[in-house]
Parts: structure tokens; sequence; C-alpha cells
């Protein structure tokens, strides 16, 4: 019998780039199980959106709850209960001073958040961060800039967006604050030499980026960010379809900051594995947002709205503290092995989105090793997912339920795959 990678060379382009081969069968806590029926433990969590686990038995009983209700209703049509339900729940836990609009996927919830931004401030320029991920579709590639592969004969019908580096404190000779004047200071050269601030609608920018390299921002530099978009009454939106619903130990990184956006995008997380993404404004903004200037057919679908309030009954603050203190055991594991192996150049990270990322002693990024160390792994059943510009960093990004019992299991795998595998391929 053909596996399921061997079926799909037939049916499926490969524009949608896979991780693995590997084909799933069931899913349960941090395990999938494969065609073959052997377990492997999730360290990618569909990519950062099972954060309370596959197949959580709370979420899974509201989308059969909701099932037998309402499957659609439109929620350009009608008005329904897990859709108002769920949009009370998170302003609750967000803040009163915004007001949310639901979707379905992060590059939706970010172009919806980036055409608010446009609408109320009749303005057009758009800026973005080097090294940044913000989705595929036009709008979304233009404000990507983590691979080039994401814009590659798109050219002539991207909108324009500016770009300016993000602080990367982690690969450069200057000290923090350095770094992040030089970005500052950039920032304000756009400003002078080629696009006026009062002709900008909004700066977009990850807290912890993530395609990036899993780069959390330094605190100073969102700090800063905001003071610029108030003195010019430019929005600052946070991307945190990535970062958000618990990944970082709080439910959302700017709580951790302690810096407040203009708009917030969430996904992925968000519904534990239903599509739904939220885009989430300050009330002052989104009560201009004029009708009709935004929509789509199955954003804030009922299945999605009730799993995605079930996702924040989990999601409570021992739920958050768990995250916090599960995230700080497994760091400490990881830079004990650091203190071991040289070639890791950083380990780094909030919560349990962590990077750890590998350079050879010249400084070089350590590609090869990294793509030897996941595959080998895989062989061992631990699913691992690179990121980084050079594909140099190894993101842990786990269902958030795991306790010591997965980290430690985990962290002897990477150890071995890691060993072995600069036996074969070296620090290169």
């Amino acid at each position: 019998m053909k596996s399921l990678y061997e079926r799909s060379l037939a049916v499926l382009p490969p524009v949608a780039k896979r991780a693995t081969q590997l084909g799933v069968v069931a899913g349960h806590g941090a395990y999938l199980t494969d065609e073959k029926g052997e377990e492997y433990l999730d360290f990618a969590a569909g990519v950062g959106v099972v954060n309370c686990g596959h197949n959580n038995p709370i979420v899974v009983a509201a989308v059969e709850k909701q099932l037998h209700a309402l499957v659609h209703g439109g929620h350009n049509v009608v008005y329904y209960p897990s859709y108002i339900e769920l949009a009370e729940k998170l302003v609750k836990r967000v803040g009163p001073d915004y007001k949310v609009y639901f979707s379905n996927s992060g590059a939706e919830a970010n172009e919806g958040a980036v055409k608010l931004a446009l609408s109320v401030t009749q303005r057009s320029g758009i800026i973005a961060f080097t090294h940044s991920f913000h989705g595929r579709t036009l709008l979304t590639a233009s404000m990507t800039a983590s691979n080039a592969q994401y814009r590659k004969n798109y050219a002539g019908v991207l909108p324009p967006v500016y770009h300016v580096d993000f602080p990367d404190i982690y690969n450069t000779s200057l000290t923090p604050d350095q770094e992040i004047t030089r970005c500052l200071e950039q920032l304000e050269q756009l400003f002078h030499n080629v696009l006026a601030p009062s002709q900008v609608a909004c700066i977009v920018v990850e807290p912890v980026q993530g395609e990036g390299g899993y780069v959390p921002a330094p605190q100073k530099f969102l700090v800063e960010l905001r003071a610029i978009c108030d003195r010019f009454g430019i929005l600052l939106i946070f991307d945190e379809v990535q970062s958000g619903y618990g990944r970082t130990g709080h439910l959302f990184a700017k709580d951790y900051y302690g810096v407040e956006p203009d708009v917030l995008t969430s996904a992925k997380g968000i519904a534990n594995g239903i599509p739904l993404s939220a885009v989430l404004g300050k009330r002052k903004y989104m009560d201009r947002w004029e009708p009709g200037a935004h929509g789509g057919t199955f954003g804030g679908n009922p299945l999605a709205c009730a799993a995605g309030s079930a996702v924040l009954d989990i999601m409570d603050e021992e739920f958050l503290q768990h995250v916090q203190a599960t995230g700080a055991y497994f760091t400490a594991k990881l830079r004990q092995l650091q203190e071991k192996y040289s070639v890791i150049s950083s380990v780094r990270g909030l919560g349990l989105m962590i990077g750890v990322e590998f350079r050879n002693e010249t400084g070089k990024p350590a590609t090869e090793l990294v793509a030897a160390i996941r595959k080998e792994a895989l062989n061992q059943h631990l699913i691992l997912l690179n990121c980084g510009v050079f594909h140099n960093v190894i993101r842990f990004i786990p269902p958030l339920i795991i306790g010591k019992k997965e980290v430690d299991k985990a962290v002897e795998i990477f150890a071995k795959s890691l060993a072995v595998s600069l036996k074969e391929v070296g620090e290169n």
C-alpha cells in the first residue's frame, strides 16, 4: 500500500512545501501517530497551532456540541452565540479598549489590520522589518522580508512596503543599546530621506520574530516604536500570529513587554487547529472602519468560535504560569547543551517559543548541520522545525501542555541528534 506521501505526488502541487514526508492519522496531547501506528513527540505543534495539545478533550467537546447546533450562519448575514461569546471573552482578556474582527488565517488578519490602518488614517505608507514574516498574500508577502522565495515572481504587483532593520542583539558586535539605536536611526533616516511620517499609516512588527529566527524584540525597541507612532499619528500593529495565545507564557507577548499596540493580530493557537484568526483593534479605530470595507465568508465560523472559546477557558493564569515555568526549565536544559557545544551560538526566546541558533567557529550559519539534526531527530521520533533567514535555527514550539517529562525526552533526543550530526556533516 502506498504511503500518504506517495499518494500525494499524483494529486498535490509542490507549492505547499512540507517539513517532513511523515503521514499521520491521529494525535493526542504532545504526540502524533503515523500510518504504521508509531508515535512521534511533536515539538512543531502544527507550527504553533495546537497549543492546548492535539485533540484536547475540552476543545473537541465544544466543537462537537456546536456541530449539532449550527455549522455555518455567515457572520455577515446573522449573529450567533459562539461568535459573540468568543468576542466578549477575548475583549475581556485583552482589554476593554479593544474590539475584535474574526477571519480565517494569520495572513488574512494581518491584511485586515493593515487595511484598517490605511482606512482610518487615509495614508498609504506601510513600514515593516527585515527578517519578518507576515503571510503569503500579495500584501502580506510585501511586508515579509525573511525569504525572497515568498516574493519571487510577484514583484510587479506587490504593494510598496518600506523595510528597516529589526534589532538582532544575538548576531552583532554592537551592544544591545547600540543595535537598538542603529535600527531606530535607520527608521528616522527613512522618514527624512524617503517617506515622510505624515504619509505612514502603520508600522507592523512581530514582538518575537518567528520565521526570522525566534528573535525577541528588545523591550526598549518596542517602547521607542510606541513613542514614534504616538508622535506621528501612526498605527502600531503587533503581529502576534505566532507569539500569541500563551506561547510566550502570557496570553500575548504585548503583556510581557508592557507595550500596547493600536492593533494586534492573532491566529494559529487561537482555536487549537480549527481555522480562525482575529484583528484586535482599539475601539477608536475599529468604530471608524466603514461597513463593507473588509469581510469574508467563513471568518468566525461557529465551530471555530466554539473552539476558540474553549481555548480561552483553558488558558487561565495557572496555565500561563505553567508555560513560563516549563519554558524556563527547557531553556536551562538547552543552555547546558550550549556550554558543551560551541556550535550553539545562542539559546533565546520567551516561554515555550525557543530558538537555538547554530554557527561555526567563523560565525558562518551552520545550515547543513541544522538540517541533519532535524532529520536524525525525526528518525528518533521527535518532530522539529527550523527557522531563521539562513535556516540555521532550531525552533522549539511544542504544545503548551507539555511538562518536564516531555522536555527531558526532547532534550535527550536533540542532544543525541546533534552529536550524530556533528560526526556526519561537521559544523557546516
